[in-house]
């Protein structure tokens, strides 16, 4: 089975702070897999080595491969992998129209700009993406004047523009109401029964949807546990990596976590 990402005793550094110390870490084409650890466990470092901001340091035997490759140009791997993160929801542009939202993903680009140009079949799967999201009512809508819901879908259609064969999806309920989080949930399951691979980078343990079937505990830069999900998620696992005492719930293919008495 081709492997989506391969990292292998990688070293990186945040500025001075050196957040992975030898991480090693495969996810396989086709296994959808949530990463799931507390604030600073190194979720956003992670995040930064697969959307290519930041590079391993360089060592025989250390590197971070996606789909094979340790280069990429960024316009090649938009089709390859699509991240929506929550960095990105707070930088984009928030003037941009719902349809410009969608349409910068040819670019990879943060809203659209002059020197940019679309061809008429760009634009109708721009329009297909929109409908399939449910959004195409609010594509002359500016994002700031969306909800938190809204605007997680159009960075979503942005990244599904160029029709990625992977998703990588940063914490994809925060800040949502429940009606909001499960429509969103119900949105990436669809993507999974359609093929996609999600990989999801959470501490939120409501988010994992239960077609995911591979998790990974990291924390303080370490991988503690991988394997099914069933076997990972228990209360005394989950205890040890939030360190606080863990009662866990299962209903319906979700988990969720209340305090243990």
């Amino acid at each position: 089975m081709d492997k989506i990402i391969e990292i292998n005793n990688a070293i990186v550094y945040r500025g001075p702070h050196r957040v992975f110390n030898g991480l090693t870490l495969e996810i396989a084409d086709g296994c959808s897999t949530a990463i799931l650890g507390p604030n600073g466990a190194g979720k956003s470092t992670l995040l930064k080595l697969l959307s290519r901001e930041l590079y391993p340091v360089r060592q025989d035997g250390s590197y971070v491969r996606i789909y094979g490759r340790e280069r990429w140009d960024v316009w090649e791997l938009r089709s390859h992998l699509g991240i929506v993160s929550n960095d990105l929801q707070q930088s984009y542009s928030a003037r941009a129209v719902g349809t410009d939202v969608i349409l910068s993903g040819y670019y990879s680009s943060i809203g659209r700009w002059k020197h940019q140009h679309f061809t008429d079949q760009q634009r109708l799967r721009a329009d297909s993406v929109m409908h399939s999201l449910g959004i195409s009512h609010l594509k002359d809508r500016i994002f700031a004047a969306m909800s938190t819901g809204e605007q997680r879908r159009f960075l979503l259609g942005r990244a599904l523009v160029n029709d990625p064969e992977t998703l990588v999806m940063d914490e994809p309920t925060s800040g949502l109401d429940v009606r909001a989080c499960f429509r969103y949930l119900d949105i990436i399951r669809g993507l999974m029964a359609d093929g996609k691979t999600v990989v999801l980078v959470t501490h939120h343990i409501h988010e994992i949807p239960p077609e995911i079937s591979r998790v990974v505990l990291l924390s303080r830069g370490r991988v503690t546990a991988d394997g099914e999900k069933s076997n990972i998620l228990s209360a005394r696992r989950l205890s040890q990596l939030f360190d606080t005492p863990i009662h866990l719930m299962y209903q319906n293919g979700y988990y969720q976590a209340v305090p243990a008495s």
